[in-house]
């Protein structure tokens, strides 16, 4: 049976990474306060400092809230119906996507490397995504969609391509545009593994 007390310290938790994730989407890191964080989330700064031991592990937990959707939408395609080529383009657009996202594109891409430091976010995101990655083209090779490649590298290249993509993205004066492009390309590359005769159409960049 579960407490009542750990149900309310556990939702107590959750209204304070929302409302870290909305204020940091709206005003940065350096523009929000953990005061307007409890204010918003309806608790004390008492409460806040029981969960969170200050304004950056509350980042910390906002980032992985956001980064957790996306890898859950990303993996729920990942081994959902379809051949491993319908999937791996499936995720690509789901990806694409998501970076338009303004919580994603503030909080992970824009603002999570000076936060959280280079090394640690680099870290976070390929714990997060490098998997699905890696995954992704292991399948196309194992069911012979695409030639033989060395995974763990070519899935490095990939990984790569994707955090370029996300950061080009969240730069650009027109994301959608910028978006559709980039999907555009990278199925142009993965199109180039693919086996001759294999057939397969992609589906329109949106």
């Amino acid at each position: 049976m579960r407490s009542r007390r750990l149900d309310y310290s556990e939702s107590t938790r959750s209204a304070l990474v929302e409302s870290a994730v909305e204020l940091f989407t709206k005003r940065g890191y350096a523009g929000t306060s953990l005061d307007e964080v409890a204010k918003r989330a309806r608790v004390t700064k008492g409460a806040l400092y029981h969960h969170f031991s200050g304004k950056q592990a509350l980042f910390e937990a906002a980032f992985d809230s956001v980064e957790s959707l996306v890898y859950d939408r990303l993996d729920k395609i990942m081994t959902g119906p379809g051949t491993p080529w319908e999937r791996v383009l499936g995720a690509l657009n789901a990806f694409i996507k998501s970076c338009l996202d303004p919580a994603y594109q503030r909080i992970a891409i824009h603002e999570a490397p000076v936060v959280m430091g280079w090394e640690r976010w680099r870290e976070a995101e390929e714990q997060c995504s490098f998997g699905l990655v890696r995954s992704g083209l292991q399948a196309l090779v194992d069911a012979g969609e695409v030639e033989p490649v060395p995974v763990d590298l070519t899935a490095r290249l990939l990984f790569g391509a994707l955090s370029s993509a996300a950061t080009e993205i969240a730069s650009a004066t027109d994301p959608k545009q910028v978006g559709a492009q980039i999907e555009d390309v990278i199925v142009r590359m993965l199109l180039r593994l693919r086996r001759p005769g294999e057939a397969g159409e992609r589906p329109a960049a949106s």
